[in-house]
């Protein structure tokens, strides 16, 4: 079993929060990206851009944060947080 916890944050408050479950043979990078896409259209945002910081820090600790510079449009919230809580 795969989970990814999205987190959005705002004044260290925690707004929303959700855990999205895939149980799919894909590769990691796969599981991530559709969790992720859930997470989104859960929350109703756009999909964060990954830059470079975020694929490392993501890759060493199976956590990220994404924040305005992610974003294309405007967010109301400091940063969006994505972390692998189970993993198969």
């Amino acid at each position: 079993m795969f989970r990814l916890m999205g987190t959005i944050y705002k004044n260290t408050h925690v707004l929303k929060s959700t855990v999205i479950c895939d149980d799919t043979a894909s590769t990691r990078t796969q599981k991530v990206f559709r969790c992720l896409e859930c997470i989104c259209h859960k929350f109703d945002l756009s999909s964060p851009i990954w830059l470079d910081v975020n694929i490392s820090d993501f890759q060493r600790f199976s956590k990220v944060r994404f924040s305005q510079d992610n974003f294309i449009e405007i967010i109301d919230f400091d940063y969006l947080e994505l972390q692998i809580i189970e993993e198969d």
